[in-house]
C-alpha cells in the first residue's frame, strides 16, 4: 500500500467453494480529515489498522455464505479499539442450523462476558441489514466494534475474546458445509441463490463500512472487493411463490429473532 503497510489476498475456487476469499491486512499512515469524520474521530492523523476477513461463497444454494472479521485500529492511548463478528448468510433459512450456529457464538461470548452475546446479536441485527429492502442480509450472528477503552473488560481480555471468535471459524462453518454440501439442487434452487447473492452485493457496495473505510484510505480495490460473489441475479420485482421454501426464508429474514 502506497500509504503505508500492505496486506495479503488469498482466493479459493474449489469444488465445494465456489468463490472463498481471506484478507489480511496491516496499514499504517495519515489518517485523511475525511476518514477521520467518516469513524467520528475528530482530526485526522497517524493510525495503524490490522485485520483479517474471510467469505466463503459455496457452489450448493443448500450451503449458507459465512462471512467471518476481526480487527484492530489505533491512532493514540484513548483512541483504540477491537471490532470483529461472525454472520451467516443462507440462501435457505433452516431454523435448526440456526439455532445452533447462534448457540456457538453464545458459548464464546459467554467465556467472555455474560452480556456480549445479546449485545452483539442485537447489533448484528441492526448492522447487517438492508433498509431500502426491509431484510436483514442472513440470519445474523454476532458484530460489535470500537471496544475500546470504555469497554467492560481491559485491552487484554478484549484481544483475548476478539482471537476466540476467529477460532470459532473453522469448526462452525466445517459443521454446517458437513450438513449439506451432498444435498441436491436445481435451476430453481441456483436462481434463487442468484438472487439472495443480489442481496449480498447491494449490501456491501452500499451499507458496509469496512468496504468504505477501505476505499476512503486508498486500500487494494481487489481485496476490498474479494468479499463479492462470482455471480449474482437481479429480477425487476422478484416475489416467491406462497408457502414456497424461498417465501418461507423470506419470513425469516428480519431482526429480533431469538435463535438461542
Amino acid at each position: 500500500r502506497p500509504g503505508g503497510g500492505g496486506g495479503r489476498t488469498r482466493v479459493l475456487v474449489g469444488q465445494r467453494i465456489e468463490k472463498g476469499g481471506v484478507n489480511f491486512s496491516a496499514v499504517h499512515g495519515q489518517l485523511s480529515q475525511r476518514a477521520a469524520k467518516a469513524l467520528d474521530l475528530g482530526e485526522g492523523g497517524p493510525f495503524f489498522a490490522t485485520g483479517v476477513s474471510i467469505v466463503l461463497h459455496p457452489h450448493n444454494p443448500q450451503v449458507p455464505i459465512i462471512h467471518m472479521n476481526v480487527r484492530y485500529f489505533e491512532m493514540d492511548a484513548q483512541r483504540w479499539w477491537f471490532g470483529g463478528g461472525i454472520d451467516l448468510t443462507p440462501h435457505y433459512v433452516v431454523a435448526e442450523d440456526a439455532r445452533w450456529f447462534h448457540q456457538q457464538l453464545a458459548t464464546v461470548c459467554a467465556a467472555a462476558h455474560p452480556d456480549f452475546y445479546p449485545r452483539f446479536k442485537a447489533w448484528a441485527d441492526d448492522y447487517f441489514y438492508l433498509p431500502h429492502r426491509e431484510e436483514t442480509r442472513g440470519v445474523g450472528g454476532i458484530f460489535y466494534d470500537r471496544l475500546g477503552p470504555e469497554a467492560v473488560l481491559d485491552k487484554a481480555a478484549l484481544w483475548a475474546f476478539t482471537q476466540s471468535v476467529g477460532d470459532a471459524f473453522v469448526p462452525i462453518y466445517t459443521e454446517l458445509l458437513g450438513r449439506h454440501q451432498d444435498e441436491p439442487f436445481g435451476e430453481r434452487e441456483l436462481a434463487w441463490q442468484g438472487l439472495r447473492r443480489g442481496r449480498y452485493v447491494e449490501f456491501n457496495l452500499v451499507w458496509d463500512r469496512g468496504t468504505k473505510f477501505g476505499l476512503e484510505t486508498n486500500g487494494r480495490t481487489e481485496s476490498i472487493l474479494m468479499s463479492l460473489p462470482p455471480l449474482a441475479r437481479w429480477e425487476y420485482d422478484h416475489r416467491p411463490e406462497a408457502d414456497s421454501r424461498e417465501a418461507e426464508t423470506l419470513s425469516m429474514l428480519r431482526k429480533g429473532i431469538n435463535w438461542v
